[in-house]
């Protein structure tokens, strides 16, 4: 698995209960897999360094699933 860097903002998505994502500047939308609290609300822009689990499918399937390593909230 590669670590990687990824700049873009928060989002809720999906049905039902749903789910937090990521959604870079570049419009790919990754699931946040167990994001921390601190992630788990709208914000504007955040870095987050984060390694994609290619091993993990879940049922809402919005995009790559991200394992969050270390993130910082540039604005909120």
């Amino acid at each position: 698995m590669t670590t990687m860097q990824i700049k873009g903002k928060i989002e809720r998505k999906g049905f039902g209960m749903g789910v937090w994502a990521l959604v870079s500047e570049e419009g790919q939308t990754y699931e946040l897999w167990n994001p921390p609290s601190d992630l788990c609300h709208p914000l504007e822009t955040v870095l987050i360094e984060g390694t994609v689990q290619e091993e993990i499918m879940t049922i809402v399937m919005i995009g790559p699933v991200l394992k969050v390593n270390h993130f910082t909230i540039l604005s909120s």
